[in-house]
């Protein structure tokens, strides 16, 4: 079960669980392919891609809509027709309208605090059998008119002569007629996020080459997980499609060399190689009590231990956020780096993931910042994102906290290991991390 931690730092939620033995589990998780924007699922609206994901968790589990209590789903960029996209997917799936759903937005982690928003709903009573997850699509993004003309339209209602809708135009420039796609940049800082992870690279001192090392072995694993059918299992076709395709595993390090930098020009260390790609795909988990789970005859995948959500400086510290989470969450359940056997961290960029790991290794940053007095110490590559993630896999803003989960509990089994972490960054300088263990 989960229960507020006591004395929890300022600017910090977290939940922890106790060690009561009916503890809340992740039953199973499924996802679609991640596709690159603009491609296979172009001509698919996020709803659809979140209808599919949760119809997809349905039969794989059996499950009869009607037993469900509540959905819960993570998305970024909002479609206003399918503003609470949650309810909107749900329905789609087939799940009865008397099943409540609401959606939740917290940029890259918005996926991981649907599924924490249902533990807690099952840990306070209100829900005993919960659908989380996201969806998000980047190949139809909302893109508006500008202020101008979008005031002239609203004020277009009242017209009704001739001349009143001429006198709309007056004052209206040319340039007002371009369309806005939706912002890139920090709306706090105004600093694009590659440029904050480019900037946080250097500060902790990772190279370029490291940086293409890294995103050449995202690859690599996930194509051999690919190859090896792993994947696979977590995946439910659409269209026929059963892989994620924004996989490169022909890739080298002489193709990564010759980019040139995308954020910090001329001498910066991101390029597009080694930051993650636009990507549409959805992602469900279903959540419940482990009573209820072995009642109904499941054997859940993992049990949730213990998370957080942290939060830092987006100026300084944007994409800091899971050595925060990690460093303080592994210091509240008194475990250590060679005690967690699976790490699944999300890769908004190599330099980002690379950074993070730096800091989980330094003395200062656990005394100074994360205030932990111990530092994590270094973790074993092996152990981390072992096939694939999102610089390879893809990241759908609003899903890739589904897909991290499952397949952090997916290899927890496969690999016999007794806890698994998975953390992420979030725009605004946000973090999350949470320690699953075994069943």
């Amino acid at each position: 079960m989960l229960a507020r931690a006591a004395g929890a730092a300022r600017r910090e939620l977290s939940t922890a669980a106790s060690k009561g033995k009916d503890r809340i589990v992740l039953v199973d998780g499924v996802r679609t392919p991640f596709h690159p924007s603009g491609t296979l699922f172009n001509n698919y609206i996020a709803q659809d891609l979140g209808r599919f994901a949760i119809k997809g968790l349905l039969a794989r589990t059996g499950i009869n809509p009607a037993e469900l209590d509540y959905v819960t789903y993570g998305n970024v960029i909002q479609e206003v027709r399918t503003s609470n996209i949650a309810r909107e997917s749900a329905l789609g799936a087939g799940i009865p309208d008397t099943v409540p759903a609401h959606t939740v937005s917290m940029a890259c982690i918005s996926a991981n605090q649907a599924i924490t928003t249902g533990a807690a709903y099952i840990h306070a009573g209100q829900a005993e059998m919960v659908v989380a997850g996201g969806a998000e699509t980047m190949s139809d993004v909302p893109i508006r008119w500008s202020r101008p003309v979008r005031q002239r339209m609203l004020a277009s209602r009242k017209a009704r002569k001739p001349a009143d809708f001429l006198k709309l135009l007056k004052g209206l420039k040319l340039a007002d007629l371009a369309p806005e796609a939706p912002a890139i940049a920090e709306f706090s800082t105004g600093e694009v996020m590659g440029h904050s992870s480019d900037r946080m690279a250097a500060r902790f001192g990772v190279t370029r080459a490291e940086q293409d090392e890294f995103a050449l072995r995202s690859h690599h694993n996930a194509a051999k997980a690919t190859a090896d059918g792993i994947l696979k299992e977590e995946i439910m076709p659409v269209d026929g499609v059963q892989e994620d395709t924004g996989v490169r595993g022909d890739s080298t390090l002489a193709k990564l060399n010759s980019l040139k930098p995308a954020f910090v020009r001329p001498h910066g260390t991101h390029t597009a190689a080694n930051s993650s790609f636009l990507t549409d795909g959805a992602s469900a988990v279903l959540l419940m009590k482990e009573s209820r789970a072995k009642a109904m005859g499941f054997t859940p995948l993992a049990a949730i231990k213990d998370f957080i959500y942290v939060s830092q400086d987006p100026s300084e510290e944007l994409l800091l956020g899971p050595a925060y989470a990690i460093a303080k969450l592994m210091k509240r359940c008194g475990l250590g780096a060679n005690e967690i056997g699976v790490w699944e961290l999300h890769e908004a960029f190599a330099g980002q993931v690379l950074s993070n790991l730096r800091a989980l290794e330094s003395d200062s940053f656990a005394a100074d910042k994360a205030k932990t007095g111990k530092k994590v110490g270094s973790v074993d590559m092996d152990k981390i994102n072992a096939h694939g993630g999102s610089l390879s896999i893809g990241h759908p803003f609003g899903a890739t906290g589904g897909r991290i989960i499952t397949t952090t509990a997916n290899r927890m089994n496969r690999e016999n290991s007794e806890f698994g972490i998975l953390a992420a960054c979030a725009a605004g300088g946000q973090g999350h991390a949470m320690i699953l263990e075994r069943v």
